[in-house]
C-alpha cells in the first residue's frame, strides 16, 4: 500500500505534463504550463505533501520515503535551476540503484535483510525465503534503474514521461505479486506450526 501511495506524485507528474503549452486563468492570474518543468514542480510539491501527510497520519516517516523526497528535491531542483530535464530523468535510476545498494549492503553487513529487519516480528519465514525476497527486490531495483536510462536516452521526452508512469505501476504490481507468491506458502504452513526448514 505504501508503494501504491508513492505512485500519486508520479500520476500528477504525468497529468501535468499533458498540459504542456496550455494556459490557465484564475481570477486574473495566468499560468502557462511548461512541459517537464511544470511537471517537475508538481512532483516536488506532491512528494513533500506526501511526507507531511505521512507524518501527520502515522506519526513517523520511513527512511525510504525520506530518500525518495531527497532525490526528488535534489534532481528536481537541479532540473528547474539548470533547465535540463536529464536531472529528473536520472532521478528514478539513482533512487532505485541506491535502494539496491542498501538492500544488498544491509544483508551483507548485518546478516539480516531489510525486509527481515522491518517485518521479522510480524512474519515467520525461513531464512532462504528472506534471502529470495531480498534478491527479488534488488533485481527489481537494478532492472528498473537500467530500463529508465535506456528509455530516457533512446526515446523522446514524452515517451519517457509515459514510460515513467506505466512502468512504475507495472513494476509495482509485478513485484507485489511475486512477493506475495513467495510469502503465501509459508503463511499457510505457519498456521500448523513453525517452519521445518529454517535454512
Amino acid at each position: 500500500m505504501k508503494q501504491i501511495a508513492e505512485l500519486v506524485p508520479i500520476i500528477l507528474f504525468f497529468a501535468v505534463y499533458q498540459f504542456d503549452g496550455r494556459t490557465v486563468e484564475l481570477w486574473g492570474w495566468h499560468y502557462r504550463f511548461d512541459g517537464i518543468y511544470s511537471a517537475t514542480w508538481i512532483l516536488i510539491l506532491a512528494t513533500l505533501g506526501q511526507v507531511v501527510l505521512t507524518r501527520l497520519i502515522t506519526g513517523h516517516i520511513e527512511k525510504r520515503l525520506l530518500l525518495l523526497a531527497a532525490t526528488v528535491l535534489v534532481f528536481g531542483g537541479a532540473t528547474l535551476a539548470l533547465r535540463n530535464q536529464l536531472f529528473i530523468q536520472w532521478k528514478p535510476t539513482i533512487f532505485n540503484w541506491v535502494l539496491a545498494g542498501i538492500f544488498a549492503g544491509t544483508s551483507m553487513w548485518t546478516g539480516k535483510t531489510v525486509m527481515q529487519r522491518a517485518m521479522g516480528a510480524q512474519l515467520t519465514l525461513p531464512e532462504r525465503v528472506w534471502r529470495q525476497l531480498n534478491l527479488l527486490w534488488i533485481a527489481n531495483f537494478l532492472v528498473v534503474g537500467a530500463l529508465n536510462l535506456y528509455v530516457a536516452y533512446r526515446f523522446s521526452e514524452a515517451t519517457w514521461v509515459s514510460y515513467k508512469l506505466y512502468s512504475a505501476i507495472g513494476f509495482t504490481l509485478v513485484l507485489s505479486a511475486l512477493t506475495v507468491l513467495l510469502i503465501m506458502p509459508h503463511l499457510e504452513a505457519d498456521k500448523d506450526g513453525p517452519p521445518a526448514d529454517s535454512n
